[in-house]
């Protein structure tokens, strides 16, 4: 099966549009549709260098995707033809020993998504005799792929994809990080770093947690605003304003949590971070950073005295198969906001005009909608 695509050859800083050919689907994956695509800042690091050598190039862009099932594979059982599913970034097997203790946000089948290729290491991606991989496994800048089944999660058919779609990553990475990851609670003081298509899920995750106080750190005016609409009770442009604000809050004690989910995470916001948390404060992870860059360097002995903690946070310490439907369901009931993300739709062929909007800040989330 042929299908257009947004490629990117090593070196690229734009994609272009191609046509594929498309594997029909093998043991244990399934062929879909997509409907919609989200332009997660992910993809852009495919054009930066922040991956260092992981990726593999020539790829198909986009992790963020949502669509229907056209075809299975043997051995499949959970999705049908017809099924509407949004895709996880991160595939979740079940058996693993990370599936298998409630961690399926690392599962060992995500061990190259950004080689691309499936589990097995081939690819259904095809040009000219070359191997093409989708990111993450997906490739989701493409009107079809074949992908694993376990990267797809079954979705309420009455939902509209144009809006689920933001489950498979930006939602539940930002929601995860502060209510998972971060242990936000009733009455506790957050601090949010970045409020784009992750960080303003975080602001809606610690909102919702009954956080007394969420604060946001951005240095785009249009991004402060939107997170105080979505949650956040106070936003500053700078970290300095906003670490004297939450002493000033805190009566000297600092924040419970310090959630960084900023386009390339570097030393200066780890430390601030650091900083802004109390006693006993946890600072999550979640920005992307080149792996050869020692971005955490901070004093040993403050760990010590004051019992803070330092963690990551892949897809938010979210399970991929319960959680996006969990947070579907939220947006359904009234208590998640989703369309208010969607800054902007874009076709396919725009794809790097997307990519500008969001370099230039004007975006929280952008979609591909697929004709």
């Amino acid at each position: 099966m042929k299908t257009r695509a947004a490629v990117l050859e090593e070196g690229s800083k734009e994609f272009e549009i191609v046509e594929l050919d498309v594997d029909e689907p093998r043991v244990g994956e399934v062929r879909i549709k997509f409907t919609a695509s989200g332009l997660c800042h992910s993809d852009l690091h495919l054009t930066d260098g922040v991956y260092g050598n992981a990726p593999r190039y020539p790829i198909v862009g986009g992790h963020e995707g949502a669509g229907i099932i056209e075809a299975v594979g043997p051995g499949v059982t959970h999705v049908e033809p017809g099924d509407h599913v949004v895709c996880s970034f991160m595939p979740s097997c079940g058996i693993c020993r990370y599936c298998a203790s409630g961690h399926s946000n690392l599962c060992d089948l995500g061990a190259n998504i950004l080689k691309g290729h499936m589990p097995d290491g081939t690819f259904r991606y095809h040009r000219d005799g070359r191997d093409l991989g989708g990111m993450c496994m997906l490739g989701t800048f493409s009107e079809r792929a074949t992908i694993p089944a376990r990267s797809a999660v079954k979705v309420d058919p009455w939902l509209p994809l144009e809006v689920a779609v933001l489950a498979g990553c930006g939602v539940p990475t930002g929601w995860g990080s502060a209510v998972n990851a971060g242990g936000v609670k009733v009455g506790d003081t957050a601090v949010i770093y970045g409020s784009g298509g992750v960080g303003i899920n975080s602001v809606q995750g610690a909102a919702y947690a009954g956080a007394k106080y969420v604060v946001v750190v951005d240095p785009v005016e249009f991004k402060r605003d939107t997170a105080l609409k979505l949650g956040a009770s106070h936003a500053f442009a700078d970290a300095d304003e906003a670490a004297a604000k939450v002493n000033e809050l805190t009566w000297g004690q600092g924040a419970d949590q310090a959630i960084l989910t900023v386009g390339v995470m570097d030393e200066i916001v780890v430390r601030q971070a650091f900083d802004i948390v109390g006693k006993g404060g946890t600072i999550v992870v979640v920005g992307q950073a080149n792996p050869e860059n020692l971005t955490i360097q901070l004093p040993s002995a403050m760990f010590t005295r004051n019992e803070k903690v330092i963690r990551g946070a892949q897809f938010g310490s979210c399970n991929p198969q319960y959680d996006i439907v969990k947070l579907l369901r939220l947006w359904n009931a009234g208590r998640l906001k989703l369309d208010e993300l969607i800054t902007q739709t874009y076709s396919l062929d725009q794809v790097n005009e997307g990519y500008q909007d969001l370099k230039d800040g004007k975006l929280i989330r952008g979609v591909i909608v697929h004709e």
